[in-house]
C-alpha cells in the first residue's frame, strides 16, 4: 500500500471511529471534527475515538494523530485519558461493546461484492 492509499485508509477507520462514537455520545461528528476543543463532552468523546482509532484497528499514535489533524502528543494523551477511566467496570463494558463493533466492521480497502 503506498502512502497516499495509506492516509486514506487511515482517515477512513479514524471518520468511522468517529462516527461510532459521535452516535453512542449523542454528540456530532462535526463536533469531534472541530479543530478546536469544545465543550468537555466533545473532547472527551474526540479522545475516545482516538483511543478506539488505536486500539481497534492497531494505528501507532502518530498515525491516529495524522488521520484526527492532531499530533501524536495528543493522541499518546487522549490514549492515556481513556486507559485511566477503564478502571470504572461500568464505562470498560461500554467501551468494550464500541471497540468490538469497529473490529468487526468491515476493512474498508477489502474487495466489495457486487451489489444487485
Amino acid at each position: 500500500m503506498c502512502g497516499q492509499e495509506l492516509i486514506d485508509s487511515d482517515r477512513a477507520r479514524a471518520r468511522l471511529a468517529r462516527e461510532a462514537v459521535a452516535f453512542a455520545f449523542d454528540v456530532s461528528a462535526e463536533e469531534i471534527s472541530a479543530p478546536t476543543r469544545r465543550s468537555s463532552r466533545v473532547a472527551f468523546a474526540r479522545q475516545v475515538a482516538m483511543y478506539l482509532a488505536h486500539v481497534a484497528f492497531e494505528l501507532n499514535l502518530a498515525r491516529v494523530g495524522q488521520a484526527f489533524g492532531r499530533d501524536r502528543s495528543t493522541a499518546s494523551h487522549a490514549c492515556q485519558i481513556v486507559e485511566d477511566r477503564r478502571d470504572d467496570p461500568q464505562f470498560d463494558a461500554w467501551l468494550d461493546g464500541l471497540e468490538d463493533c469497529l473490529r468487526t466492521a468491515p476493512d474498508p480497502r477489502a474487495d466489495r461484492m457486487a451489489l444487485p
